[in-house]
């Protein structure tokens, strides 16, 4: 079952632990051994095969958020969600920052905010709810600003914008 699981996902340890913990419940496992220690075990032996590498999955699960137009904050959850230690995470958070600035300017290009709208927002309303995805994305506020204070259509508006000024 686990070796099903970690050819059919990308995954971390700790997912794959409450995967095989949580099917373990739904069979109502009867053994000598405890089923979290049986789980661990598995996980280990995965592991050992190199099937699962938590830092490559933070890697690739922060490189795949960032290029979907999520911030680095979005990225720093997601990877406490999936069970990512900080030690495995760092690169992958650096990584991150580092494509902050891009990654807004791609959430703002598939959104049509900021300079990638039709026509300039006049509603303070409207620019609340635009700055409010900005925020549920994991970009900061001064990023989601910059980015809403360019008129639409003026995309050379944001080569002007500095990458060190955009980040947190």
């Amino acid at each position: 079952m686990a070796l099903a699981y970690v050819a059919r996902f990308a995954t971390s340890r700790a997912k794959l632990t409450r995967y095989l913990s949580r099917k373990v419940r739904e069979s109502e496992w009867i053994d000598e051994i405890d089923a979290t220690t049986a789980c661990e075990a598995v996980a280990d032996r995965m592991e050992q095969l190199r099937y699962l590498d938590d830092r490559q999955y933070a890697a690739m699960r922060a490189g795949a958020m960032t290029r979907r137009g999520l911030g680095v904050r979005r990225v720093k959850a997601q990877l406490y969600v999936d069970g990512i230690a900080e030690q495995d995470s760092g690169e992958a958070i650096e990584t991150a920052k580092g494509a902050a600035a891009t990654a807004a300017i791609g959430f703002a290009r598939r959104r049509r905010f900021g300079p990638f709208a039709a026509r300039a927002i006049d509603d303070p309303k409207q620019r609340e709810r635009q700055i409010a995805a900005f925020l549920r994305a994991g970009h900061s506020m001064t990023v989601a600003r910059r980015i809403l204070a360019v008129s639409p259509g003026d995309e050379a508006g944001l080569a002007a914008l500095d990458d060190e000024a955009m980040l947190d």
